[in-house]
């Protein structure tokens, strides 16, 4: 079955020359019980194929799809109380900075405690036991203490599990990760990679895990999904795309990355920039920073193609060395 179902996701934001379109026909799926890592440079529209998922773009952003379904909801055509009900219930977020996301004013207890009482429906003594119970699912110690305590009283990873179990309070079947570990330190940021591994294995959940890291994707999700100026340029199995990458862009991102085994070699950035959201784009939009570029690539914008397990959107996939 299919957890995440995304077909043609469209969003923009008007403004007073006509719509900025940010992303401009995603396709993305995520089946039960598997990992997939969204990846790609700032302002590619990840964060907002995130939050779409939730509902949660913004009021000023006019989203449309084909099809945009999450554990057989239809996300585009809910009321704004089936939107909060499936937030949390069907689908958790975990944002990057928990710090933003955790409210300083109340204590960690009190937060949990609200979400189980208001939409779970427990009782005050039943939301502590199972509030409890979380905090150390996601492998807090001492939780009487982290319970008394307000966010500014926890560190950074402390804080980023308080936010995971905020986020599988109400059992989703679906998790989606912006960017969690971020700011994190390697150590910290390592325990809670292993830490989103046991809840996909236990709970059978989902995970959509946004990063701008490769490693970081290659060591946590089954699958990998590229995304470039608002659309996704190359997808497939995790180690076969980071092994043998289709796209250009693909391995540019792979040539910028740094080696972690020891293997010396030059890192080469990526010339230019991505366009402008709201730029009109006739042919495909990696062209200006593309070295294996042919004439019909800035004339018309490529479709996207599965090759077996793998799919990309380019005239020239797998040509131009690796």
């Amino acid at each position: 079955m299919t957890s995440v179902d995304v077909q043609e996701l469209r969003l923009s934001f008007p403004n007073g020359l006509g719509p900025i379109e940010v992303l401009r026909g995603v396709n993305l799926s995520i089946p039960e019980g598997r990992s997939v890592g969204l990846v790609g440079e700032s302002g590619s529209g990840k964060s907002l194929t995130g939050l779409s998922l939730l509902g949660l773009a913004g009021d000023r952003a006019v989203v449309t799809a084909d099809v945009l379904r999450v554990n057989g909801v239809d996300v585009i055509r809910c009321r704004d109380q089936d939107l909060r009900a499936l937030r949390g219930q069907a689908v958790g977020m975990v944002f990057q900075n928990p710090s933003t996301s955790l409210d300083p004013h109340f204590r960690i207890g009190k937060q949990l405690g609200e979400v189980l009482r208001v939409r779970g429906g427990l009782t005050r003594k039943e939301a502590k036991c199972r509030g409890e119970a979380l905090l150390g699912e996601v492998g807090l110690d001492q939780v009487d203490r982290v319970m008394r305590a307000f966010p500014h009283e926890l560190s950074g990873g402390m804080n980023q599990r308080v936010m995971i179990a905020l986020a599988i309070a109400l059992d989703p079947k679906v998790l989606v990760a912006d960017e969690p570990t971020t700011s994190l330190d390697v150590t910290t940021a390592g325990r809670i990679l292993d830490l989103f591994k046991k809840l996909i294995r236990d709970r059978g959940m989902s995970l959509l895990f946004i990063s701008h890291d490769l490693g970081v994707v290659d060591y946590l999700c089954d699958q990998v999904a590229v995304m470039y100026a608002g659309v996704i340029v190359e997808s497939g199995p995790t180690a076969e795309v980071l092994a043998n990458p289709l796209h250009p862009y693909t391995r540019a991102l792979l040539h910028a990355r740094p080696s972690l085994d020891g293997e010396k070699k030059d890192l080469v950035g990526i010339p230019g920039r991505p366009p402008l959201a709201g730029a009109v784009v006739c042919g495909c939009s990696f062209v200006p920073r593309c070295s294996v570029a042919i004439e019909g690539c800035a004339l018309t914008a490529p479709e996207f193609e599965y090759k077996g397990n793998r799919g990309v959107a380019c005239f020239v996939s797998g040509n131009g060395g690796s």
